[in-house]
């Protein structure tokens, strides 16, 4: 007899677990420009676009330490590629940047050129997701 009330107690608690998770948030690792990564050619603007960014995901900006690193500005700062004293500069290839506020962020490549020539990334980050339709 215990055993079978213990049977219909753990279907209740899985039941209950499943009913609420749709409202855990979930965390999402975000591999910016996906297979291509960060580099020279690829469209960010249209990446970014297709992509919902919420507090708690993470950007995995991935790139050859050689030729790229991950340099994070203000909005102004970011339309004329400008790189301040005060910016975040990330060179480890591997950079892993947690969204751990709501608003928008801006990044770009501060070598050579390559900002200029598209290497940058602004998105607006969500306090939480938008329900689902």
């Amino acid at each position: 007899m215990a055993s079978k009330q213990m049977l219909v107690v753990a279907i209740a608690v899985a039941a209950l677990i499943v009913a609420f998770l749709p409202g855990l948030a979930v965390a999402t690792e975000h591999v910016v420009g996906d297979d291509k990564g960060w580099a020279l050619y690829v469209d960010y603007t249209a990446w970014a676009e297709t992509k919902q960014f919420v507090v708690g995901d993470m950007l995995v900006f991935e790139y050859g330490i050689s030729s790229h690193n991950v340099v994070e500005v203000s909005g102004p700062d970011f339309l004329i590629c400008n790189q301040t004293d005060n910016a975040v500069v990330r060179t480890s290839g591997e950079d892993r940047v947690v969204l751990d506020k709501a608003g928008r962020r801006w990044f770009f490549c501060g070598i050579d050129n390559n900002c200029e020539n598209g290497v940058k990334l602004k998105i607006t980050v969500l306090e939480t997701a938008p329900p689902a339709p």
